[in-house]
């Protein structure tokens, strides 16, 4: 069950500084030991000292070769034309397609880490399949999705033709097609097409709302406040990331408010002078 399930109202505000978390290994984390302050503009939770430390033991970076654990290779959708290829630890199943806020998703192989990992470089090479997209273009994508089976439609052709490349790793188990979709999961049905960007909080900052629906790091709220302030806005949660959260004092939101591109304006820039995320 989601932990923001929709119709629940948020009402927090931001205190003192953004500080950054630190690093987390082998289930336990460790303080910075900096207590370095944070952008608060920014989605990274972590110092450079920290981010680079993390790193030095990272799948994603390619400094966990000796990996033993088995490897899933997936293939997500997040719009007409959005398909990515990854990876992740069989032993955690889809949360990482969770967190990426993919609206479909289907397995291709599994097997050890870097078998996963040449399977992934074959995609891009052969096929033009990027391992990335970026915010924005989730979200956009989001506001125009297709009926649920021409997402399995797109992801099915992708699916065959990666399975029919030469070169497939042999360690590489592959998996037959299964589409998952998580329309139901993140409530895709109850986004509106016209939904502002919510922008970082400053310390002070409130922001007050009504949970629409979650996908990945976003959030959908109904802003309150009446007049321009009312609304359905999208915020990133990982900007909150190192902030002390209190109850909010107030009953509107606070941080800066804007639209998104092509979409009409919820409310103006003023309280607390920052943009606006992209």
């Amino acid at each position: 069950m989601s932990p923001l399930p929709a119709g629940k109202v948020l009402a927090f505000a931001a205190r003192g500084e953004r500080r950054c978390l630190g690093v987390r290994r082998g289930g336990r984390r460790t303080v910075c030991p900096y207590a370095a302050v944070l952008d608060g503009a920014g989605a990274k939770d972590q110092c450079a000292s920290c981010a680079q430390l993390d790193r030095s033991r990272s799948v994603a970076a390619d400094t966990m070769a000796d990996d033993p654990r088995p490897y899933g290779v997936y293939l997500a959708y997040f719009g007409p034309g959005l398909l990515k290829v990854g990876i992740t630890a069989a032993e955690r199943g889809p949360a990482r397609l969770v967190e990426q806020g993919a609206v479909a998703y289907a397995w291709l192989g599994r097997g050890p880490l870097m078998a996963a990992r040449r399977a992934e470089a074959l995609l891009g090479s052969a096929l033009a399949v990027p391992d990335r997209f970026g915010k924005a273009a989730k979200r956009a994508a989001r506001g125009a999705l297709p009926p649920v089976g021409d997402r399995i439609a797109e992801l099915a052709r992708l699916h065959g033709a990666a399975c029919g490349l030469p070169g497939w790793p042999e360690t590489l188990e592959p998996v037959g097609f299964a589409c998952h979709d998580h329309t139901e999961l993140f409530g895709l049905d109850r986004i509106p097409a016209e939904v502002a960007e919510l922008g970082a909080p400053a310390a002070g900052a409130e922001i007050v709302g009504e949970v629409v629906a979650g996908v990945g790091a976003d959030v959908y709220l109904r802003l309150r406040g009446g007049g321009e302030q009312e609304g359905t806005a999208v915020l990133d949660l990982r900007v909150l990331s190192g902030w002390v959260l209190g109850a909010a004092s107030g009953s509107v939101t606070t941080v800066p408010v804007r639209e998104r591109e092509g979409g009409r304006r919820v409310r103006g820039d003023e309280g607390g002078g920052q943009e606006g995320l992209f």
